[in-house]
């Protein structure tokens, strides 16, 4: 179990870590240093980078997840925090496969084809889902923090 819980962990911090960072550090500086081309091009670039750990953490989150509720005696045998935890993981997948089969999509065809306009829209839309997401990975770490308790 105790492997579990660290693979766990592990995909959290760097699911939510890296939104953190994203959101809250590298955007205000992209937004106040960098020209709209030079912006949307960072990003693309550091989504193309970022995505494929949140991929690994999902695989992470999910098996260890499934795991240890198996291990604990299934759904019927778990706080009402763990079930919150795995509802509020479930939107969380389902937003970030929005954002990386549509909104991903759009901003790195946009960006190579220098369409601005449309590559700061989609960026726009992504900025809004992570920022959910963000919200909810924060949310999911004060679930497992009251689970603990």
């Amino acid at each position: 179990m105790a492997i579990s819980i660290l693979l766990h962990l592990l995909g959290a911090v760097v699911w939510v870590g890296g939104m953190f960072f994203a959101y809250m550090a590298l955007r205000p500086a992209a937004m106040e240093l960098l020209a709209p081309p030079e912006r949307l091009s960072l990003w693309a670039g550091v989504f193309h980078r970022f995505f494929p750990w949140v991929w690994a953490a999902i695989a992470f989150l999910a098996s260890s997840g499934v795991y240890m509720i198996v291990r604990l005696g299934g759904f019927a045998a778990i706080p009402w925090s763990i079930h919150a935890m795995f509802g509020v993981g479930v939107i969380m997948m389902g937003i970030f496969f929005h954002v990386y089969f549509s909104g991903f999509g759009k901003l790195k065809h946009a960006v190579k084809a220098e369409e601005w306009k449309q590559a700061g829209a989609a960026l726009a839309a992504i900025r809004r889902l992570i920022g959910i997401n963000l919200s909810l990975g924060l949310l999911e770490i004060a679930l497992g923090a009251a689970s603990r308790l």
